[in-house]
């Protein structure tokens, strides 16, 4: 008789390689809204930095110790737990003073320089469509030491008419979080902020860091994807590293782990509906 290989999901290896850009012994914050990143941050806490200090999106709680992942951030069963809660002035003294060691952003537009746009699509005087906005991102984009990006719609599919709207876009319409350079060239080194910029992006296609230029460099692809597809799902031309890699699969404990804190699936809410049944062998 055969036994079952075990497999992960899509959603599980995104959770796991937003896991691995988390230090030991840091204080993050996951921000409202992705589930992806509420898991990933409990996985790290876990499994792989146990003294991290995590600080919760909507109920800022620190370290709570929830049953199961619920449907919104902004619920009380998310702070379960805690070790205490912050309200958002102290949240924001912490990233201002210099103690937020890494923040979580995605947005509609990502370009190569780690920008990212939440608030408008089109010339910021006259928007063809208003966003939700940057909630703070902005300031925490310069504060923050380190910052992941992440976005699950990373594919850019034609539509009828042969088009593409990138996530991974030449430039964004407008900058709502300040990557390593602002849309008028100026280096983030030269702004004396705080914070270090964003150090990798997360996609549903693979993984990239950031080379010296501070342009977005590819370093790792998925079991199913290729430098191929990435770059024809992706606007601008990017580098690729010399010792680029298949990302690693989570462990069979971290999936277990995944899907008792998840028992609804709500993180697969985040991907397309035929990027939730992508999955991938364990050991191969």
């Amino acid at each position: 008789m055969n036994e079952t290989i075990p497999t992960c999901t899509l959603g599980e290896l995104m959770i796991y390689q937003i896991a691995l850009t988390i230090e030991n012994n840091s204080l993050v914050f996951h921000g409202f809204g992705s589930p992806l990143v509420q898991l990933a941050l409990h996985v790290a806490k876990r499994f792989l930095a146990p003294e991290l200090i995590l600080v919760a999106g909507a109920t800022y709680a620190v370290n709570p110790t929830p049953v199961f992942l619920t449907p919104t951030t902004n619920d009380f069963a998310m702070s379960l737990g805690a070790e205490c809660q912050l309200n958002i002035e102290e949240l924001f003294d912490l990233a201002a003073s210099g103690r937020m060691g890494r923040m979580f952003l995605s947005g509609l537009q990502i370009d190569r320089f780690g920008n990212i746009n939440v608030t408008c699509l089109g010339a910021p005087d006259k928007p063809g469509l208003k966003l939700p906005g940057g909630g703070g991102g902005g300031n925490l984009s310069c504060d923050a030491r380190h910052i992941t990006i992440w976005t699950a719609a990373h594919r850019a599919l034609p539509d009828a008419e042969g088009k593409r709207r990138y996530r991974l876009g030449s430039r964004c319409d407008f900058v709502t979080s300040l990557g390593h350079y602002t849309d008028n060239g100026i280096a983030r080194t030269a702004l004396s902020l705080r914070g270090l910029g964003p150090d990798r992006i997360v996609t549903d296609l693979g993984v990239f860091d950031f080379n010296e230029q501070g342009h977005a460099r590819l370093r790792a692809m998925y079991p199913d994807t290729s430098v191929e597809l990435i770059a024809e799902n992706t606007e601008f031309e990017f580098p690729v590293a010399d010792d680029l890699s298949t990302a690693a699969l989570p462990d069979l404990d971290m999936i277990q782990f995944i899907r008792k804190l998840d028992p609804m699936n709500i993180h697969q809410h985040e991907l397309s509906p035929a990027d939730r049944e992508r999955c991938f062998e364990l050991g191969t």
